[in-house]
């Protein structure tokens, strides 16, 4: 075949694949019948065609499943044409959302669309269509998050869940070296700004065509609601500020919360911590995280019960949880909001020298620094009720302990030395990505077929010699002779039981005897009793 039949073939293929994704974006209700010949218009302006394919609007034969299927043919052909500079996964990520951006409803149509099915047929029925329509569009990205290893971990505290994403795609080191030479771009000013809708992208920020926001109200304050691109749990969402404003964790937010739920009472919703080491990734933007999942910490029953002696009918429980979870409940929405502001301000101001809680460190320059703040939860149940769920959280640091007091320990950085936010407190753990292949080797030190020893992680250099220690006692323990279904069962239960230490790390009141006591005497000096 000459290259100019090659090229023709190639345009041929072009031209079918843009009508086929026509097809797919008008039978997913992307767009409207009389929208088609202005979107086909713009998809043959972006791929250089004066002309559609000869058959336009006819049988594209069976419809596809996704749009990832027709949308890789038609990034090789703009790499070929030259639509991007580099054929590199970054670069084919920003035409893809340019490409999906041309189907998509206009920004207020999408709002008008949330609000009349939500009106007509519920907030469900609401966030179910709008679900779809960031899957359908690609801004979730499902054909990786397919890749996340998920599994099940039985603990005293209920099963945690567990995952490894693999979902957020890794840079190459051409990328990797191109970033360095990149000026500091000032807009959009972070990745939860509202001003990411319909933004191109640029190697160190990704596109946003194919991003819809919804505004909502919170406290008389304007916010939006989307979903997020990498979901770790089933209809993962960000609820973020209108203004960009640093994470706070005050009375409003509990109010903001409180909110949500009503509006959204399907979804639970949580916030970070507003602090470093116990928040999340991004505090720069005040923003919570919702969905339409049960954590295992949700599922957690109550050990212990107090009362604050008033009839505002709010109950109080400690949770059998890992970490210091306080659950209020009622049926009141002020009267919750009332309590959980009390035991935030006692909290922010408390010290228990014996759990090596410390309220505030001072600075050199005499500044006092805080360290105690609360990652709070909100739900509302079937029967009415508000519920509120407090983590007790101290940023403290120690030289035994320079990454955080109440963060995970050294010995544990090897499965987890991140920030432990919202997700991890709930239960779901969330570890990185190069554990997939260091845990599959782990395992293979199990076996027959294992081509190396436990004892030569620990030469210099190795790869996995982070993991030396473990391996080493992994291999004592259970010895070198299971199959390999065995040895993987037996390494990802290993990996739980991990994450659960990560999580009594994280505990200010450990769960030992002179935990619990100290945990009683915290909610005693906020005047609550023991039922």
């Amino acid at each position: 075949m000459t290259l100019q039949q090659t090229a023709a073939l190639a345009k041929e293929e072009a031209l079918s694949n843009i009508e086929k994704l026509l097809a797919f974006a008008l039978g997913k209700g992307m767009l409207e019948r009389e929208d088609l010949a202005y979107a086909r218009n713009a998809l043959l302006d972006l791929f250089r065609f004066t002309e559609p394919a000869e058959a336009t609007g006819g049988d594209q034969g069976e419809p596809a499943e996704s749009p990832v299927e027709l949308l890789e043919p038609l990034l090789d052909y703009g790499v070929a044409i030259g639509l991007i500079p580099d054929n590199t996964l970054t670069q084919r990520d920003l035409l893809d959302a340019r490409i999906m951006g041309l189907l998509m409803p206009r920004p207020s149509e999408t709002t008008s669309a949330f609000r009349a099915r939500a009106s007509q047929e519920g907030i469900a029925a609401a966030t179910d269509a709008f679900y779809a329509l960031n899957i359908d569009s690609n801004y979730i990205r499902m054909d990786r998050i397919r890749k996340n290893q998920y599994w099940l971990h039985g603990t005293p505290y209920g099963e945690l869940e567990m995952t490894i994403n693999l979902s957020k795609p890794e840079k190459d080191p051409k990328e990797i070296a191109l970033l360095k030479t990149l000026p500091q771009a000032h807009y959009p000013k972070c990745l939860l700004c509202a001003e990411n809708v319909g933004y191109a992208g640029r190697p160190d920020h990704p596109a946003r065509q194919n991003l819809r926001i919804i505004p909502m109200t919170l406290q008389n304050e304007a916010w939006f609601f989307q979903y997020s691109p990498y979901v770790y749990y089933n209809e993962h969402s960000i609820v973020f500020k209108g203004e960009h404003e640093p994470m706070a964790v005050t009375h409003s937010s509990f109010a903001r919360l409180l909110d949500f739920v009503e509006q959204f009472p399907h979804y639970f919703i949580g916030s970070n911590a507003d602090l470093p080491i116990v928040g999340g990734s991004i505090l720069s933007h005040d923003h919570f995280q919702a969905g339409r999942h049960v954590f295992p910490m949700e599922a957690a029953p109550i050990e212990a019960r107090y009362a604050d002696g008033s009839d505002n009918g709010v109950t109080y429980g400690i949770v059998q949880w890992p970490m210091s979870v306080l659950r209020l409940q009622g049926s009141s929405k002020a009267a919750v909001h009332a309590a959980g502001c009390r035991i935030l301000d006692l909290w922010k101001g408390y010290s228990d020298p014996s759990a090596e809680v410390l309220a505030f460190s001072e600075a050199a320059d005499g500044t006092r620094i805080p360290h105690n703040t609360i990652t709070p939860i909100a739900r509302l149940k079937d029967n009415g009720d508000y519920e509120l769920d407090l983590v007790l959280r101290n940023n403290r640091t120690s030289e035994e302990h320079p990454g955080g007091i109440f963060h995970p320990h050294s010995h544990l950085h090897h499965i987890k030395k991140e920030n432990i936010g919202l997700i991890e407190v709930m239960g779901l753990a969330v570890l990185p990505g190069r554990l997939k292949d260091e845990l599959e080797a782990i395992a293979s030190l199990l076996t027959p077929e294992a081509t190396e020893k436990a004892s030569d992680l620990r030469s210099a250099g190795h790869k996995l010699a982070h993991h030396a220690e473990w391996a080493d006692r992994l291999v004592q323990k259970y010895g070198s002779l299971l199959s390999q279904k065995e040895a993987a069962a037996i390494v990802r239960s290993e990996t739980g039981d991990k994450f659960l230490d990560v999580l009594k790390d994280a505990g200010v009141f450990k769960r030992t005897d002179e935990g619990a006591k100290a945990f009683r005497t915290f909610l005693e000096a906020s005047g609550l009793k023991s039922q």
